[in-house]
């Protein structure tokens, strides 16, 4: 019997830290209802959670008719949810002047909209379980940024935005609601961002050490810190957590590096 035994957890994505937190519920005993929309990405999903309790499905988050359908699957087998976690996300660059609107509408629909979408069809099922935890998967740059993140950090920072409010308004409920944010941790989204900002001949690997020395700790983090972290807020142990961001990130806000 796991710590989740008998709980019902809907993740999205299904790479890199939703798929590390969908890994992480199963293995303690619930049952996992995961989506994701890259093929290859879903495959490897399903060949890492052979033996658990995953279910997965390609949905795309920010489609508001593929999230209601899904949640209505889910409700179809299952009697509720216990646990959402909101991890899809994507990582673009560009500023005020570079930024396209597709690219802009793109990144909030998909890094925020889907958040509000999962948590709007799901909240229901939730209620019918009596109350149950969301957690979404914010980031550093919600809090303070790099240059040239303009559509991603606006979407981040809206995410602590939206866990504030849903956190106040859903206590009556019994439904607790959080957010993480991850500084770097070593995630496909974070080997994109390497390849993207990688100085003439370093490697992605180079550049990855690089991204860890600028944390305090001294390295990037890694998929199953975040797992745990996500766990603990969705455990009966922060049952007077709610309505907060939790930072993961190996110091990183607290250094002033001048």
């Amino acid at each position: 019997m796991g710590e989740f035994s008998s709980k019902i957890a809907v993740v999205t994505g299904s790479s890199g830290i939703g798929l590390g937190a969908a890994l992480h519920f199963a293995s303690e005993g619930a049952k996992v209802f995961v989506c994701g929309i890259d093929e290859d990405m879903n495959k490897k999903a399903l060949e890492a959670g052979v033996g658990l309790d995953i279910e997965l499905n390609r949905v795309d988050v920010s489609d508001p008719g593929q999230v209601e359908a899904w949640m209505g699957h889910v409700g179809t087998k299952a009697s509720g949810i216990d646990i959402l976690v909101n991890a899809a996300a994507i990582q673009t660059y560009g500023n005020t002047e570079t930024t396209d609107i597709e690219h802009w509408n793109r990144v909030i629909s998909i890094n925020l909209n889907s958040c509000f979408l999962t948590s709007h069809f799901a909240y229901p099922l939730m209620k019918a379980r009596g109350g149950g935890s969301i957690v979404h998967v914010s980031s550093v740059q919600g809090h303070s940024n790099q240059h040239n993140v303009l559509a991603y950090a606006t979407s981040k920072g809206a995410v602590h935005a939206l866990t504030r409010a849903q956190a106040v308004d859903a206590a009556k409920d019994n439904i607790r609601v959080n957010s993480v944010s991850p500084g770097s941790i070593r995630t496909p989204l974070l080997e994109y961002a390497a390849k993207i900002v990688a100085g003439e001949g370093n490697s992605v690997e180079e550049t990855i050490a690089d991204f860890g020395n600028a944390h305090p700790i001294g390295r990037v983090g890694t998929v199953e810190e975040t797992s745990a972290l996500i766990a603990f807020l969705c455990s009966e142990k922060a049952g007077f957590c709610s309505g907060s961001d939790y930072k993961i990130d190996g110091a990183l806000l607290a250094y002033l590096g001048v």
